[in-house]
């Protein structure tokens, strides 16, 4: 069996350059696909709000939720790290509140580490959390969580807007996250933060030159048919195939090809009449 992957590997892939892989996954089955492929760290993100829960944003997610399907994503995991997000509102209200919701998602949902989102205004969050022995991955640049206040999804870090995308960096760096997701800004922005810091920077619309790279696995399969993020490649298209799947069991169902004779049960010999 491969080594677990944990914080360490995160560490020696920034010190030796190996590039970092990372993908979504919300439950049990998935889970178990993704980490055959060898990646190195699943991510429960609250991405399940847009993908899972059918959601127009991730804000409404809960606690609750990222609980449940991390412990079903953990079951099905033997090697890769396991990573859940903390979600919208359960670390920006107070320090305390931040460190019990990370400590929920190891204890209860049997996650390695927790993601939050921010930069120098979550830095005493990111420390505490640390200090209470929670691995911390940070993320910068486009937050969804912060969609209202930004006005949208859009690109984060271009021009003077760079100086502040660099003191977040650092921020999360000095309160003790191990890596920090970079989503969303300029290809050079992100190749000079991943220059600079000392942990690893996982690019998601990001450019090629970060030490790392994630995808939510619906968009790379083609099964969100929603909006498509330019930064995405679909490296194949299982929506398709399943709706083709879909239509041909309707189809045999109606036409009563399905079940045939080898899908059935057959006694070995004839029931006798109960009159």
């Amino acid at each position: 069996m491969a080594e677990k992957k944990t914080v360490s590997t995160f560490a020696r892939a920034k010190r030796s350059g190996d590039r970092l892989t990372m993908l979504t996954a919300y439950d049990y089955s998935i889970a178990r696909l993704v980490d055959a492929s060898g990646v190195d760290a699943i991510l429960v993100g609250d991405s399940l709000g847009n993908v899972v829960l059918g959601q127009p944003d991730t804000l409404s997610v809960t606690m609750e939720q990222m609980i449940h399907h991390t412990r079903a994503v953990a079951a099905g995991v033997q090697t890769a790290m396991v990573v859940a997000d903390l979600p919208f509102l359960s670390y920006q209200v107070s320090v305390p509140d931040a460190v019990l919701n990370a400590g929920r998602l190891l204890k209860e949902g049997r996650a390695q580490a927790v993601k939050l989102e921010g930069g120098v205004a979550v830095a005493p969050q990111i420390r505490a959390i640390v200090e209470a022995s929670i691995p911390v991955m940070g993320h910068i640049g486009l937050t969804p969580q912060s969609l209202n206040a930004m006005g949208g999804l859009k690109v984060q870090g271009k021009g003077e807007d760079a100086e502040r995308l660099l003191r977040d960096a650092m921020a999360v760096q000095e309160a003790g996250a191990f890596s920090v997701v970079v989503e969303c800004v300029p290809a050079d922005a992100a190749a000079e933060l991943t220059r600079r810091l000392s942990i690893p920077t996982i690019g998601i619309g990001a450019g090629p030159d970060c030490d790392g790279q994630i995808l939510v696995y619906h968009d790379m399969l083609g099964l969100f048919d929603g909006f498509q993020p330019k930064f995405v490649k679909k490296y194949a298209d299982a929506g398709g195939l399943i709706r083709k799947a879909f239509a041909e069991y309707v189809a045999d169902v109606k036409a009563g090809i399905f079940p045939g004779p080898e899908h059935c049960f057959s006694a070995p010999q004839r029931l006798e009449k109960l009159y």
